[in-house]
């Protein structure tokens, strides 16, 4: 799972994680975009193949956002992150412009921690990555 990096997050853990996800540009198949997505925000080709990816759907978060997941096998060290960024004014009003990582932690957790950490709309997609299995 990722951490989204930024300053209104800095101090958010539980229930703040989230699967790498991302929005679809326009046209694109949605296999496509996760992986790319997941490139941006790992700074890491996995070399998987949309054919790889197993479909788990979609959830509804709070603000409305749907989130569609897949899930894959591939090997990714924590350590290695490198996410594309994104500029915001930081401090607000300060008219100073800060770049962030869009991901700014990447870990693996057993299923109890991850239920913790990631973000509550999410949680239904391990139980259907554990049903999946």
């Amino acid at each position: 799972m990722v951490h989204p990096g930024g300053p209104f997050w800095a101090k958010k853990d539980l229930g703040a994680w989230s699967i790498p996800k991302g929005e679809y540009e326009e046209g694109e198949d949605s296999r496509a975009c996760a992986l790319r997505e997941l490139g941006e925000e790992l700074g890491a080709d996995l070399g998987l193949g949309a054919e790889e990816l197993i479909e788990l759907g979609a959830v509804r978060q709070k603000g409305g956002k749907t989130v569609e997941c897949w899930a894959a096998e591939a090997d990714f060290d924590p350590a290695a992150l490198h996410s594309n960024t994104f500029s915001i004014e930081w401090p607000p009003h300060s008219g100073a412009q800060r770049e962030f990582p869009e991901v700014d932690r990447a870990e693996w957790f057993e299923l109890d921690g991850a239920r913790a950490k990631i973000n509550p709309a999410q949680a239904e997609l391990l139980d259907r990555l554990l049903a999946s299995l």
